[in-house]
């Protein structure tokens, strides 16, 4: 599969929660590490979802959000992974972010330089990569 998607990750169908129009799908991801998806009831049909399937979940990069010191926070995001950075490349209008969680997956963000140098965004610091469920793409081979 080729995509312009930054990530795409590879994993197992863990769970899947239907509604009248959509529905979650949980896949896991190595490490244990769980990505949460909404998508219509048709779809699950289509993919041919159903537990202990294969599937990928794309998310692109800018839909990714990077966040720090969330320890008391509440977010409506369904989606938060912590991690370490291991890249940051800073250009004139943007910021590539690379953070490794669990499992030794890298997600990759793309985020404005002013939300950068507001985070003080540094190789080896800690931070949450969150994006809403909403935003994860799925797709099978």
């Amino acid at each position: 599969m080729i995509t312009s998607a930054r990530n795409v990750f590879a994993g197992t169908v863990a769970k899947i929660e239907r509604g009248a129009i959509n529905a979650e799908i949980t896949i896991m991801l190595k490490g244990e590490t769980p990505i949460t998806s909404i998508i219509t009831s048709k779809s699950v049909d289509t993919l041919g979802l159903k537990n202990g399937v294969v599937a990928y979940a794309l998310i692109k990069s800018s839909s990714i959000i990077i966040c720090q010191e969330l320890h008391e926070a509440r977010l409506s995001t369904r989606n938060v992974m912590p991690g370490i950075i291991r890249k940051v490349i800073d250009g004139p209008v943007s910021t590539e972010v690379d953070i490794e969680i669990a499992g030794g997956t890298i997600i990759s963000a793309v985020i404005t330089k002013g939300s950068s140098d507001k985070l003080l965004l540094n190789e080896g610091n800690h931070a949450c990569a969150a994006f809403k469920a909403s935003c994860v793409i799925l797709g099978v081979n």
